[in-house]
């Protein structure tokens, strides 16, 4: 397989075959987002994706069952080029039973309904979309390009096509100025979404970010650690989800946590409140990243 760096994937992609079909992402205006400032959007030659599809048939054959198409908003991508990739991956790859890549609100929406449930009949099952906040002021400060509404509408369209939905949101984005808006609009939404899979990051103020300069000038405070576990807090009792799997075992969290929600809340919130007084321990700075 050839990629061109960087290459993300979200964590529970660890064992992922991972095929690269487009180079950056489409939106890339997001404020606190330095993933892919280093490249300009491109869709990556066809005859490319398919060839490394057909590299990988050849040497992995049923050993792949899990196929992640990077980079950062493949959604974006023409029918032209869905087709054939997931056509070829399905018969190159036959153990293959799960198709995953990056999504965006606004990507989602610019797809018909019918294209939609055809990209799920050809095999693409799960998407990952980070609304990062449900607070649509936030939305609108971090430039995420679509507001409350519209990321409830394009869950809607992703589940109806059948397709399951892993949801992030992003402790920390509001600043301390709007940190309780923002985990009560979080929740909200989440619960709106109805996601299968529901995770929270935390911000990391990356250099040379718009976000990094806002700071830098005084118009974003980052909550301190016990602000982020009081937002986190907030965000967990108020999501209402069917059976979201909710997991905080991203790198940039202080404390990682697992469970599905509508069994185990009350577990959740008390590990949280013995965080908070400081009866367990936090991953240290050290040991953070994003």
């Amino acid at each position: 397989m050839r990629y061109q760096e960087p290459l993300f994937r979200p964590p529970s992609e660890a064992d992922s075959l991972i095929l690269q079909a487009t180079f950056g992402c489409s939106h890339n205006a997001c404020t606190y987002c330095g993933m892919y400032r280093s490249k300009r959007y491109t869709l990556r030659p066809l005859e490319e994706v398919l060839a490394d599809l057909h590299q990988a048939g050849a040497q992995y054959g049923r050993a792949v069952d899990k196929l992640f198409v990077a980079d950062g908003d493949p959604l974006a991508m023409p029918m032209e080029h869905w087709e054939p990739l997931l056509q070829t991956a399905q018969r190159v790859l036959p153990g293959l039973r799960q198709v995953s890549t990056y999504a965006t609100a606004l990507n989602l929406l610019g797809k018909t309904p019918e294209q939609l449930l055809r990209l799920r009949e050809l095999g693409l099952s799960l998407l990952y979309i980070g609304p990062e906040s449900g607070d649509d002021v936030t939305l609108q400060r971090i430039a995420k390009g679509a507001d409350h509404a519209g990321h409830v509408e394009a869950a809607r369209r992703a589940r109806a096509a059948g397709m399951r939905l892993s949801a992030i949101f992003l402790l920390g984005c509001a600043g301390i100025e709007r940190s309780a808006e923002h985990a009560t609009a979080s929740a909200a939404l989440a619960t709106a979404m109805d996601p299968a899979y529901l995770s929270a990051l935390t911000v990391t103020v990356v250099p040379g970010t718009p976000l990094a300069r806002l700071q830098a000038r005084g118009g974003f405070t980052l909550p301190d650690v016990p602000g982020l576990l009081r937002e986190l807090r907030a965000f967990v009792a108020g999501v209402a989800t069917t059976d979201a799997v909710f997991r905080t075992n991203h790198a940039s969290n202080y404390l990682p946590l697992a469970g599905r929600l509508a069994g185990d809340r009350e577990r959740i919130l008390g590990t949280l409140d013995a965080a908070l007084d400081g009866r367990i321990p936090l991953r240290p700075e050290w040991l953070r990243g994003l």
